[in-house]
């Protein structure tokens, strides 16, 4: 079945992922293995492989490349993590940006800054400057602050992505799903493919970059996954994002609630986003339909809201909805640590500690929101970390 002809649950985002990875047999052992084929696990494998191309890199997403969160976001790039700029992670954007410029992936990315919008007016000198937008959305929403950020085009950054770490020789097997793995000093990892038929791989180290997705295999506890909703309008005039004040093509987001969050895409449609849906049984993300009228009624809502936030967005029609996965803990502070079975396993007899430990297999994820630029800035800082040429992140904020 075609991808585009297979029925989405989750709906269609408007992105689209241009490569299909070749196809090959799944070995019987592999240097690394990567669960999750997304901005994070396909950047970590592009640079696995150009950091030691002697080495053996398999990519095994349950589905296709994009499929969760990745493909899914909203585009909005966004500096530091979503509890902010955390001791020792650097520059991100910056990071980023030279991770593209490496692996040659071109993604519409453009980053001239973001717009932080809220009800409450700040005091002061910020107070008096003039907002770019007035929108009427539970109390008058104006621009509060510019921050760091920008966007681009999710679809083309999977893709890119994809090509370059196929490129460079990793490989990379849509429709093997992980379903569990078998740890030892060689982890073995037990999958299942489109046709129902189990394979076996073990792997000298793995990644896990699933995000909200597999959060028992990847030992995330005490995560909150949910399904975050968008709408997209068709395209607008020049004269709608004047009125409106979304002329400049900035991304922006409320810092106070109800949340709202939006950007302007290339053809001048415009993407917004609000609410969150979980799972019947609170984990398994894949249960969720956004047929099912719980959903639906979210999206008629969010779509009211946008027609009645200025007087030339009245007549605007809307051309898809989708969902796309969105973990989080109580901190807000991603996740970048060894898996806790790994660091069991390796560090079993030694007087190290197992935060000083190290191990065969890290967990990176529940980025927040923040993971367009993070994801990849985290999967080839992972993908070092595998080959044991940097550390992990030296704040403990960075941990479960």
């Amino acid at each position: 079945m075609s991808r585009s002809a297979k029925h989405e649950p989750w709906g269609r985002s408007p992105w689209k992922v241009n490569f299909t990875p070749a196809r090959h047999k799944l070995p019987a052992h592999v240097d690394f293995a990567i669960i999750g084929g997304g901005f994070t696990g396909l950047a970590a494998a592009a640079w696995l492989r150009i950091l030691a191309p002697d080495k053996s890199v398999a990519v095994c997403e349950a589905a296709h490349i994009g499929a969760g969160a990745s493909g899914r976001t909203g585009g909005m790039v966004l500096s530091g993590t979503a509890a902010g700029d955390q001791p020792g992670l650097g520059d991100v954007l910056a990071g980023f940006r030279r991770i593209l410029e490496k692996l040659k992936v071109h993604c519409d990315l453009h980053l001239e800054g973001a717009w932080e919008i809220a009800r409450q007016q700040p005091s002061g000198k910020a107070q008096r400057r003039q907002s770019p937008i007035e929108w009427n959305d539970s109390g008058t929403l104006r621009v509060v602050r510019e921050v760091p950020g920008g966007t681009l085009d999710p679809g083309k950054l999977v893709a890119g992505l994809a090509r370059a770490a196929q490129h460079h020789g990793g490989q990379i097997y849509e429709n093997h799903r992980v379903l569990e793995v078998h740890w030892s000093s060689m982890p073995e990892l037990h999958l299942t493919t489109a046709s129902g038929a189990t394979r076996k791989i073990t792997a000298a180290k793995i990644l896990f970059a699933t995000n909200a997705l597999s959060l028992p295999q990847a030992a995330m506890t005490g995560m909150h996954p949910r399904l975050t909703l968008a709408v997209l309008t068709r395209p607008v005039s020049e004269k709608i994002l004047a009125a409106t004040g979304l002329a400049q093509r900035k991304p922006f987001y409320t810092v106070d609630f109800p949340y709202l969050w939006g950007r302007v895409r290339s053809d001048r449609s415009i993407v917004w986003g609000a609410g969150l849906v979980q799972s019947p049984d609170a984990d398994d993300l894949e249960k969720v339909d956004i047929a099912a009228e719980e959903s639906a009624a979210a999206f008629d809502r969010l779509e009211q809201r946008v027609l009645h936030l200025h007087p030339a967005l009245e007549k605007l029609k809307f051309a898809s909805r989708w969902g796309g996965p969105i973990l989080f803990r109580d901190s807000w502070k991603p996740v970048f640590d060894w898996h806790s079975q790994s660091v069991a396993t390796v560090a079993s007899g030694s007087t190290r500690t197992a935060h000083q430990a190290s191990g065969n297999a890290i967990v990176v994820g529940a980025y927040a929101g923040h993971g367009v630029a993070l994801s990849s800035y985290f999967g080839t800082w992972a993908a070092e970390v595998l080959l044991g040429r940097r550390a992990l992140p030296k704040s403990n904020a960075l941990h479960p």
